[in-house]
């Protein structure tokens, strides 16, 4: 984690729990520190178990849920429901951006597109503030697609070898 995106998140959550008067646990700041520390998307069970062997600080399936939802609050995370999978994703320095998904593999990846970001932080929308966004492109990845491919030409290759063996 960059230690200036650390310091920020870190005082987002005391000025939070302050004002609050919610109690600073260790639970929580080793939970953010590991979710900041982490590149990409996660699942729950992913955070947890990255919390008892990297971080050798274990906490409960319960803990982690009400503080991923503390953070979502805070806009310090972001929730993606991916084809029947539920993923998270540190936020505070990356609010705006794109996910292309694959529909066959599920795999999913970020796309850098200032073209897009530009086209949304123009658009003027009535009466409401934009904070930022998330656009999902859905479509079929290179590996899937030659997969597919091989497939296609692997029956084509059967259907004419057995052609070839019939009787005239």
């Amino acid at each position: 984690m960059k230690d200036n995106v650390k310091a920020a998140v870190e005082r987002i959550l005391d000025s939070y729990l302050e004002m609050n008067n919610h109690r600073k646990t260790p639970e929580r700041y080793a939970i953010l520190r590991a979710i900041y520390d982490t590149n990409g998307h996660f699942t729950l069970d992913e955070l947890g178990e990255k919390m008892t062997k990297v971080y050798k600080f274990p906490v409960s399936r319960a803990t982690l849920y009400n503080t991923l939802n503390l953070f979502m609050e805070l806009r310090l995370v972001i929730r993606h429901r991916f084809q029947g999978t539920t993923k998270y994703e540190a936020c505070y320095d990356n609010n705006s951006h794109c996910h292309q998904m694959c529909t066959v593999c599920g795999k999913v990846t970020e796309v850098r597109s200032p073209e897009i970001a530009d086209a949304i932080n123009e658009l003027h929308l009535k009466r409401f503030r934009k904070d930022g966004f998330t656009l999902y492109i859905y479509g079929i990845c290179s590996t899937c697609q030659a997969k597919i491919t091989r497939r296609k030409n692997l029956r084509k290759t059967t259907k004419t070898d057995i052609n070839d063996n019939e009787p005239r």
